[in-house]
């Protein structure tokens, strides 16, 4: 929103939300049908209309493939030309970058419907095409250049154009992002070429659609933080500088406010003198780029259904919100997910680069074995899932990163012993691998109510749990386990000392269940009503009991130095990371020399110092069913 909103700021159809493409689907249904009408009739049927409706699908698509690569480019970090970071804020503010795409369907349709001289067009007409260059080169980026000056006046800045510039770093979807009244004086410009080519019957289907491809293509690449274009295209046609600009151009105008206003033909500003001076130098030096070596790598995988459109690289607006297992939406993405999931299984040969972060001089990366959960236990692909998690940690290595952490199953025992394998393939490995478990038990035990004195400990054995038990036992806290196997196994792993304070135990009365993966619904059927259900595990249990409390799974919140975080981690809301990818920073950031994996253990109480004095904080979240609805509370503190 502008910082002091004028008249016609709101989209008209802002309240309905994604209901807004019910607004297109009239005009779609009846152009389709009288398309289909006037051919059964063998009449001549009417083009345009009937091509809206694709070129609103392609323009979609198309802007949410600039959209991922975009942010594929900038996590790569080489020729990223604005270091500053984006934020949540700008998520929100640009997520609605489709309103414009419906304004133009709409604004289509009605035309198409009232003005004869707009129906019946051809497919093609190279006369039209030769108009609207000419005069997109002459009135429109003329008038656009005044204009936007114009936008710049402290009072029409204040009230429009503002929102556009609030965002510094910007994505490819920010050339869209502006109030509906500014929006719409855009589309007066872009309308010139279009409407004089009707009248002059020069129109074509092609040009009035390809026209609308191009200025999306133009706003999209104008607006991308990283430079993409070639060099070579300016040295063999030296002129091209006045009649394109490349993303750092554009860049300067976010940056420097009041240089290089021009549309997409940057004539103007040479022309009137608002070029900015280091327009050529930014260029060429983005270009160049420079490589940046991460000091954390923390490696994660796909879980399951939407995850893969959930991550940084998929939908911005569902990255921005914590991954749903269920609902209508989940479904959705599920059925278009599918065959990407496909395409990520034959050409995923190694993991992605899906976020890059810093905290102060820490350059940390985040990234994605292209595998889901089901997978990684699947006997058919463990051992194809393990030798991409094995080259993910070689690439580690190669590209300088000094930790690099094993979230999720990528610690599994079973494939690595908890990233251990690696430590003993390369004795002289000099990436220290860190399970995050010390981390994690620290996080679980101020997750869990503080008058507790006994807890009920379910799962299956594993470092974790061992660790768990331990840290309770030394805090003189009663571990009731129900597990026979598992109770002996701990008590061999334990101090003898410790012994008085784990016992064997068929009573489910304990107030506080400590659960792992795999908590059945009959297991929780057998909890008194309040119940904490605490999860030590990196995923969170199903949730069945109306009468209990839900814990989240180990996390931090984020210090506010952390940048450029604009998505939730899987299932975790906003600034919230998962104890183990806090753990690599932590381990980086105190330079400890040790690996964390196998059965080495930092330390409980070190961990959780460490990461307080790096200004993480507790964090939990206790979902408690009430009928249909559910009540979150929020607890941040420090405990």
């Amino acid at each position: 929103m502008a910082s002091k909103p004028g008249p016609l700021t709101r989209w008209p159809w802002h309240e309905l939300g994604n209901y807004k493409y019910a607004l297109v689907a009239p005009w779609a249904a009846y152009s389709t049908y009288s398309f289909a009408a006037a051919k059964v009739r063998g009449e001549e049927a009417d083009l345009l209309s009937f091509f809206v409706l694709p070129t609103v699908l392609l323009r979609l698509l198309y802007t949410q493939l600039w959209i991922s690569i975009s942010r594929h480019q900038t996590a790569r970090s080489k020729h990223r030309i604005v270091s500053k970071s984006l934020d949540f804020d700008q998520v929100d503010r640009e997520r609605n970058w489709d309103d414009q795409i419906i304004l133009t369907a709409l604004l289509y349709y009605v035309f198409n419907s009232f003005m004869p001289m707009t129906q019946g067009l051809p497919w093609w007409n190279s006369g039209g095409l030769v108009l609207t260059v000419l005069l997109h080169l002459g009135p429109v980026e003329f008038l656009y250049y005044w204009i936007h000056r114009a936008l710049h006046h402290h009072y029409l800045y204040a009230r429009y154009h503002s929102h556009h510039h609030a965002s510094i770093v910007t994505e490819p979807i920010t050339s869209v992002i502006h109030p509906f009244a500014e929006e719409a004086v855009y589309f007066g410009l872009f309308a010139i070429p279009l409407l004089t080519m009707m009248a002059t019957g020069t129109g074509s289907v092609a040009v009035a659609n390809g026209y609308l491809v191009y200025i999306d293509f133009m706003n999209y690449l104008g607006h991308c933080n990283f430079e993409l274009v070639p060099k070579v295209l300016f040295d063999i046609f030296p002129p091209l500088k006045f009649l394109m600009y490349t993303p750092s151009f554009h860049s300067l105008h976010h940056t420097q406010f009041r240089t290089n206003y021009s549309l997409f033909v940057p004539f103007y500003d040479y022309l009137y003198g608002t070029m900015d001076k280091s327009s050529e130098d930014l260029y060429e030096r983005t270009l160049h780029g420079r490589e940046e070596a991460p000091d954390v790598v923390h490696l994660t995988h796909l879980t399951a259904p939407g995850s893969l459109l959930h991550t940084r690289l998929g939908f911005a607006s569902v990255a921005s919100a914590p991954l749903v297992s269920r609902g209508t939406f989940t479904a959705a993405l599920a059925v278009a997910e599918r065959p990407l999931a496909v395409l990520a299984s034959v050409f995923g040969r190694s993991a992605f680069r899906s976020e890059a972060n810093r905290m102060g001089k820490l350059s940390t990366e985040t990234w994605v074995v292209p595998r889901y959960s089901s997978q990684y236990t699947s006997k058919k692909d463990g051992y194809a899932v393990s030798r991409l998690v094995e080259k993910a940690v070689s690439d580690a290595e190669a590209s300088g990163a000094a930790v690099l952490t094993l979230g999720l199953l990528n610690q599994g025992y079973e494939m690595n012993r908890n990233g251990e394998l690696y430590v003993i393939r390369k004795a002289s490995l000099k990436t220290k691998i860190v399970d995050g478990t010390s981390l994690a038990v620290a996080a679980v035990l101020h997750t869990m109510p503080r008058a507790a004195k006994d807890v009920l400990l379910l799962g299956k054995e594993s470092k974790v749990v061992r660790v768990l038990a331990q840290a309770l036992c030394e805090r003189e806290i009663q571990v009731r386990v129900a597990d026979e196997h598992l109770h002996e196994t701990l008590k061999q792993q334990l101090r003898p000392e410790l012994h008085s304070h784990l016992a064997l135990s068929r009573s489910y009365s304990s107030k506080v269940w400590l659960v792992g993966n795999g908590l059945t619904a009959l297991e929780q059927e057998r909890a008194q009503p309040g119940v904490h259900f605490v999860p030590y595990s990196q995923f969170p249990p199903m949730n069945t009991r109306g009468d209990c409390v839900y814990h989240t799974t180990p996390a931090l919140v984020v210090p506010g130095s952390y940048e450029n975080l604009h998505a939730c981690e899987n299932w975790l809301p906003r600034r919230v990371m998962s104890a183990w990818r806090a753990a690599g920073i932590v381990h980086a950031l105190e330079k400890w020399g040790g690996h964390e994996c196998g059965d080495a253990v930092t330390g409980v109480d070190k961990a959780w110092r460490a990461a307080l004095a790096h200004g993480f904080h507790p964090y939990d979240v206790r979902c408690q069913h009430h009928g249909d609805g559910a009540k979150l509370q929020a607890d941040a503190d420090a405990n």
